[in-house]
């Protein structure tokens, strides 16, 4: 004659949860959740939506950099140079009304057309930027505006009043060159890196479309 065990029977810690849902499943369960909540996931996915700030920002510190060097390092810009700057002044425009557009009822439609539009602006940056800095390095010619046609500043308006020459920059002289680099070649890569950015905003789905 067997007896029966008294009281509850022990059951080996984890056997309930093993019999109701696969390890694997487990795993995996825990791996996505893992990816959900590490702040790289969290960040791209934030970013379509913070891309125009992002932008605004970005193109608004370029063009102080630039009027700073201008101002205080006394380095009147080209006509390469100038050129450059239009970029950023189109992608601080761009960017303004992108950053109106997400407060609007067709914020959703207008995000991934204005950050696939600011990847195309800083591209063309980039490609403008890295033909300059080509010219500095001599690997092919400027435009014919580059000799003699560049605008004048404060200084030379002056120079000019008094009697004076003008003195207009040639695109191909550096004026300034830090680590290899001049001004031209570290445009080229910091536009190189925000067109990275937008175009990765403007293929990505935002955080609202996902959940």
């Amino acid at each position: 004659m067997t007896s029966e065990p008294e009281g509850p029977v022990a059951v080996p810690l984890g056997t309930a949860a093993t019999e109701t849902t696969p390890a694997s499943e487990v795993r995996a369960t825990l791996l996505v959740e893992a990816e959900v909540q590490t702040p790289l996931a969290t960040g791209l996915t934030l970013l379509p939506t913070a891309l125009p700030v992002v932008a605004f920002l970005a193109s608004a510190a370029m063009l102080g950099t630039a009027h700073a060097f201008e101002t205080f390092g006394k380095m009147a810009p080209c006509n390469l140079c100038l050129k450059q700057r239009e970029v950023y002044w189109v992608a601080l425009t761009v960017a303004g009304l992108a950053i109106v557009a997400g407060r609007t009822p067709w914020a959703q439609k207008l995000r991934q057309p204005f950050n696939l539009l600011l990847a195309a602006i800083f591209l063309f940056g980039a490609g403008l930027a890295a033909f300059h800095a080509g010219v500095e390095w001599k690997w092919w010619p400027g435009p014919t505006s580059c000799v003699g046609g560049s605008a004048a500043v404060t200084g030379d308006l002056v120079a000019m009043l008094k009697g004076g020459a003008i003195k207009a920059p040639s695109c191909d002289k550096a004026a300034w060159v830090f680590l290899g680099l001049s001004m031209a070649g570290w445009n080229a890569l910091a536009s190189l890196g925000l067109a990275g950015i937008s175009l990765l905003a403007g293929l990505r789905k935002p955080l609202q479309a996902q959940t």
